[in-house]
């Protein structure tokens, strides 16, 4: 089922052999996917569905709302493989997929969706309105969306398709387009969706309102926060990149050179700086990290460089976007996990419903189309002819650590020399109390390119009655011990039989019990949950601000179950402060926290759990485990987490259904209390590392065991006040200062 690309030339792309012939072979492989579903050249683009309690058609919305979800599906099936047949059809005219013209067919469904009256019509945003009964004169609809994906697709494949319409064809197109055009939009990136649809217009004769297209042209440069970024909402992902960077360059040579080059010049300025950093975005081979929302849409992140190429004024390495493009490709097309019955998964790597969301359907991972907008530069552009390079992973030395930090987005990546890895950890993060998966998407400690997040088991948000509730019976019990997609159970550090004692023969690591019974439901992969032992409500940190970096260490402040009806001070918090290591992140935080009698725990990295060796290891106070493994594909992982001052225990929890490269895994967690509300020299600060590799390589004892000598401020050695210095075995000396941080917190 992996694609495996027939056509290799390591010279001109010595780091993954692909060419613009290979790219072609890759969208024939996933359009043969598509159209193996497909048995009458009369049927739409409707894919099978193997999730069906998440995703939409919502199986349990009314019949008016499952009619008009009916028809966005339909139409999102058709534009968004339209992003991979619409190049094909441009570079093949002939194209034959399944023995289905492509170039027909895809006319014939194009009009046949525009057509009123005909089965596959999927409506004018004004039937929308009337289907819902007019309720919002605001709402905005899926298929805005989606006749963005299909003008750019008809702009691509303009000579084969609609260039081959009639007079009459072309305006039964038109007047649907028109509404979706200048009617009601989503106050984020869907501008540009209504933006390029008026564009599109405008360059084929059609008249538009050009005041409607300033004032959407107007908010999109207002969504600009600095560095190549836009925010998306109030969030900063993808989205800027697969959105913002790509339909902006298209609205430019559309519409804005020509008529509002204010704009133009604006947005082509953002873009050259994006391209600044984008490389550093991805690891050394290539691979996109799994971080934000619509993680389904994989490598369609490349696109940004494709859409910064189109510029007049490009900045732009052609070379390294090729090989950043290629690399990440065959990160999801070279598994055999990728496809279900023909079509990509709705997960990251295999069916991960952990990080679906509402609006997609079976049809919507097809916007990693996107990627493969690169086939419309012609065969002779500079990405197609320049040799493949490597950008910063060229330049590292040995062990060296390149740290990029944002601060108008607030991202910091950080490219690791020695394992390849590129770690991000981000700010500027606001997601409801509740809001688990936007949690899992964004508010992470750090976002690894070989270790995609871990989904937690859930956390019932019960207030002190929530005891009572769990002997209602057993049901209840194994609630608390479900994952989103199946069990979790702990298993003590060290064996059952040495549980507690802490021998170092064995391994064992002194401090709480270890049965597990309330911490199963205490620990996230890369995230601090808080468990309140006197409301007995657990929560995790939902509020991020970003401080900045000051001396290589990096500051932000995380709020656990954030409420805006209440003032900070009144929520439980936590100073973090972080920097780099050769092969990973280490923490050294501190507690800001106004009840006492708690629970807190942080997790590793979720680890692939496919036969792996768990090795635990004491270094004076400091306890580490190291895990060896591999993952769904056989590749070899290595992880391993130290703990330092302020934790109690180290542990492991195996859990199952919540990674998304293999149904098993293991995590590693920290645990620590707080007996008292105020005072009794309780540690405040917590220091804690994990490194990872990609190799079974011990690592050395001096990079489990980095910190020699830790020094506070204060004489109980607690953390209480003052910086805190970390001398490492290196040589490093690194000062943590959490005073100031208050007044320069940025959401």
């Amino acid at each position: 089922m992996r694609f495996e690309p027939k056509t290799y030339d390591y010279e001109l792309s010595p780091y993954t052999g692909l060419t613009r012939e290979s790219w072609v072979e890759a969208g024939k492989y996933l359009l043969e996917g598509i159209f193996h579903n497909i048995k009458d050249f009369q049927d739409p683009v409707v894919m099978p569905r193997k999730e069906t309690e998440i995703t939409y058609p919502h199986l349990w919305a009314s019949q008016k709302i499952q009619a008009t979800q009916r028809r966005a599906e339909v139409l999102e099936g058709l534009t968004r493989s339209f992003f991979i047949a619409a190049p094909l059809i441009s570079h093949e005219p002939e194209l034959e997929i399944c023995g289905y013209s492509m170039r027909e067919y895809y006319k014939n469904q194009i009009l046949r969706a525009c057509t009123r009256g005909d089965e596959l019509y999927v409506g004018t945003y004004g039937d929308q309105q009337e289907l819902t009964g007019h309720a919002d004169p605001y709402r905005a609809f899926q298929q805005t969306v989606e006749t963005c994906a299909l003008v750019i697709c008809l702009w691509v494949s303009k000579k084969q398709i609609w260039d081959c319409c009639t007079k009459a064809e072309r305006d039964v197109v038109a007047e649907f387009l028109e509404g979706y055009a200048h009617d009601a939009t989503v106050p984020q990136n869907w501008r540009l969706f209504n933006m390029l649809d008026m564009a599109f217009l405008n360059m084929e004769g059609y008249p538009i309102r050009k005041e409607v297209m300033r004032d959407h042209a107007q908010a999109i440069l207002n969504y600009y926060a600095g560095d190549g970024w836009y925010r998306d909402g109030h969030s900063f992902d993808y989205y800027s990149c697969w959105a913002f960077n790509v339909y902006a360059p298209l609205w430019n040579l559309w519409y804005g050179y020509e008529n509002e080059p204010y704009f133009a010049k604006k947005f082509e300025e953002h873009s050259n700086k994006l391209m600044e950093t984008y490389g550093d975005f991805f690891d050394r081979d290539g691979w996109t990290n799994m971080w934000g929302r619509s993680n389904i849409y994989r490598n369609a992140a490349t696109s940004a460089f494709e859409g910064n190429l189109l510029l007049r004024g490009a900045k732009a390495d052609p070379g390294r976007a090729r090989r950043i493009s290629s690399g990440s490709l065959m990160q999801f097309l070279g598994r055999e996990d990728f496809l279900h019955q023909g079509v990509p998964t709705l997960g990251f790597y295999g069916q991960f419903s952990p990080l679906v969301q509402g609006y997609s359907c079976a049809e919507s991972p097809f916007w990693l189309g996107k990627a493969f907008l690169c086939l419309h530069l012609p065969a002779d552009h500079p990405f197609w002819t320049a040799k493949e390079n490597n950008g910063t992973w060229e330049e590292l030395k040995p062990r060296e650590v390149k740290v990029t930090c944002l601060n108008g987005p607030a991202l910091c990546f950080s490219n690791h020399e020695a394992n390849g890895e590129t770690v991000l950890r981000t700010g500027k993060v606001v997601k409801g109390a509740g809001d688990v998966h936007g949690m899992w998407s964004y508010s992470k400690l750090c976002y690894n390119t070989k270790y995609p997040w871990e989904a937690g088991p859930q956390i019932p948000e019960d207030g002190p009655d929530e005891k009572a509730q769990r002997k209602e019976g057993p049901d209840e019990k194994a609630r608390w011990k479900d994952g989103p997609e199946g069990k979790a159970h702990v298993k003590p550090a060290f064996g059952e039989e040495n549980a507690g004692k802490g021998s170092p023969e064995s391994g064992g690591m002194s401090g709480e019990e270890n049965s597990g019974t309330e911490q199963e439901k205490l620990v996230e992969s890369q995230q601090y949950v808080l468990r309140d032992h006197v409301s007995g409500r657990a929560s995790r940190a939902n509020v991020t601000f970003w401080h900045g970096e000051r001396d290589g260490v990096l500051y932000r402040r995380q709020f656990f179950g954030y409420d805006l009806s209440k003032e900070s001070h009144w929520v439980q918090a936590v100073n973090l402060a972080d920097f780099p290591v050769s092969y990973g992140i280490v923490r050294v935080d501190r507690l800001r926290l106004f009840r006492g009698m708690v629970t807190l725990t942080l997790g590793a990295y979720g680890f692939p759990d496919n036969g792996t060796e768990v090795i635990w290891k004491t270094c004076g106070f400091a306890k580490a485990v190291v895990l060896k493994g591999r993952d769904a594909v056989g590749r070899e992982k290595q992880m391993a987490m130290t703990v330092y001052d302020g934790w109690a225990d180290l542990r492991l929890l195996h859990s199952r259904g919540t990674n998304p490269d293999s149904e098993r895994s293991l995590l590693p967690y920290a645990v620590m209390r707080r007996q008292k509300q105020y005072g009794g020299f309780e540690p405040y600060v917590l220091i804690s590392q994990v490194i990872t590799k990609e190799s079974h390589e011990d690592f050395a004892e001096e990079e489990i065991f980095p910190v020699s000598q830790v020094i506070y401020t204060d004489p109980e050695g607690c953390g209480s006040y003052g910086p805190v210095v970390l001398k490492l075995r290196d040589g490093t000396v690194k000062r943590v200062d959490y005073e100031g941080m208050e007044g320069r917190l940025e959401l």
